[in-house]
């Protein structure tokens, strides 16, 4: 499987605009510029959607270790907070809440660091992966 996104960007790093486009079409020509990365300007970012990617990644790959160990979560709710410092990412904190019916919290906690750890976006990060859990 392979998927691609496209960025366009025009003119200088602080003045210039782009737009970045998705396979999907998700994201449409959706705009993204210094401002919006470094400042609250209007727009996305790429560390936003890095965040998008790991929240999403690690949801799913829970969904799935949790059913192979034969539970079913109601909801998987995770928040991704990516710390970028210096021109680097430098950390990726993921907290999730989840409800699982019949599950202990050891059974939970052991879905959670295996998800974490096992997940597409996290294996693809070169930074400090870290974690809260709550079971709902």
């Amino acid at each position: 499987m392979k998927r691609h996104a496209t960025a366009v960007w025009n003119g200088t790093g602080k003045e210039g605009t782009g737009h970045l486009s998705s396979q999907s079409t998700v994201l449409d020509k959706t705009q993204y510029s210094f401002s919006s990365r470094f400042e609250n300007g209007v727009g996305t970012n790429p560390e936003e959607l890095v965040a998008a990617a790991h929240a999403g990644c690690f949801s799913m790959k829970l969904a799935f270790v949790l059913n192979a160990a034969g539970f079913t979560a109601d909801q998987i709710e995770t928040r991704c907070d990516i710390t970028l410092e210096n021109g680097a990412i430098t950390e990726s904190h993921l907290s999730v809440k989840a409800s699982v019916p019949a599950i202990s919290k050891e059974q939970f906690d052991a879905a959670v660091a295996d998800a974490k750890a096992n997940c597409p976006i996290s294996k693809s990060l070169n930074t400090n992966i870290t974690h809260e859990a709550t079971l709902a």
